[in-house]
């Protein structure tokens, strides 16, 4: 329990705030989003990226902050689910987006996950 509830509620956060940052954006984009949410307009696809880091920085210090007593175990566990969860999201958009995004999204969840860890501890 010491290393789940700091995972799942890490996780949780990089979720809500994924949510809720991503339907903005989508709002503030709407005229560049495809009928499947396709998105190929560069302004859109770097201020998602943008987020994807907000949310990943923000579960690692959340992450780090719950765990005992360096929380280094939970980013790791936490940040390779996030990677598992975004590589099957992100194969679900792959024809909807550029590559380069899909790779970018992908490369910097872990490493960001582990910094807002650091940051914390």
């Amino acid at each position: 329990m010491k290393t789940a509830i700091p995972v799942i509620v890490g996780y949780l956060a990089w979720t809500a705030l994924w949510l809720g940052g991503n339907a903005a954006i989508m709002s503030i984009f709407a005229e560049h989003i495809g009928p499947n949410s396709e998105v190929f307009h560069v302004p859109a696809l770097v201020s998602i990226l943008g987020l994807s880091v907000v949310c990943s920085l923000a579960s690692g210090i959340v992450a780090a902050a719950l765990a005992k007593p360096k929380g280094s175990k939970a980013v790791l566990i936490m940040a390779g689910l996030l990677l598992l969860t975004g590589i099957g999201v992100q194969a679900g958009f792959w024809d909807g987006m550029p590559v380069w995004y899909h790779l970018s999204f992908l490369a910097l969840i872990v490493p960001v996950v582990v910094a807002g860890g650091k940051l914390r501890r």
